[in-house]
């Protein structure tokens, strides 16, 4: 798989490209990552990627012009046919273990990360495919929100996690809250793991761990039930 992320902060990317699954999903080749600079995009001896709002109004817009030359560059560039295009932004759809599969399962994914009060409606319009929100809350521009994106489906691609069943088994995966989890020792100031854990028994242990997760996502996340 391909991901071009389009930013004006590219050294943002630089330690979670070289940390943990992505990193050795980029050595294995399971994925292939371009940070792409939008300013390179641009025309003027100043680099302008944004202007004021037609209409008024506080802050800045991305023009349109480097925007569709970035796009259309990573689509060219990107061998893979069926690009999608996604731009990070609040008005976005949530983002869900749903949303991370899904885009696992394309070739060539392209992100977006808008900043100050958006993107021109003309870019969003002919260029993006979906728009994606990590939550109802504001953070400073795209690139935590991409990087979460990338993250999540970088875990789901085959040979990412060294155990092919983690990504099955993890919170939202199922639809559940994960069941809680214990290690070594198995008594810890006075606090023991449950003693269903210790008997080997795989069937009875799945049935609990199905139980825990149930009544931990009725407490926690009821709507999820609701799913």
């Amino acid at each position: 798989m391909r991901f071009d992320i389009i930013t004006i902060f590219p050294e943002i990317f630089s330690g979670v490209l070289e940390s943990g699954i992505i990193r050795r999903a980029r050595q294995s080749g399971i994925v292939e990552i371009r940070i792409v600079n939008l300013r390179d995009f641009t025309t003027d001896k100043h680099r302008q990627v944004d202007d004021r709002p037609f209409g008024g109004g506080e802050g800045m817009v991305f023009m349109p012009e480097p925007l569709f030359a970035a796009v259309e560059d990573c689509r060219a560039a990107g061998v893979e046919r069926g690009s999608r295009v996604y731009l990070l932004s609040p008005q976005g759809r949530t983002w869900s273990q749903g949303m991370a599969l899904e885009i696992s399962r394309t070739s060539h994914a392209v992100l977006i990360c808008g900043r100050y009060e958006g993107v021109d409606q003309r870019a969003v319009d002919c260029l993006v495919d979906q728009e994606i929100s990590i939550g109802d809350f504001i953070v400073s521009g795209g690139e935590i929100p991409a990087m979460v994106v990338l993250d999540s489906v970088v875990r789901l691609l085959p040979g990412a996690l060294g155990n092919k069943d983690s990504a099955l088994n993890e919170s939202f995966s199922t639809g559940l809250l994960d069941f809680p989890q214990y290690t070594r020792p198995a008594v810890y100031r006075g606090m023991g793991v449950p003693e269903i854990l210790l008997s080997g028994d795989h069937a009875k242990i799945a049935k609990w761990r199905r139980e825990k997760a149930l009544e931990r996502t009725l407490q926690r996340r009821p709507e999820l039930t609701r799913k």
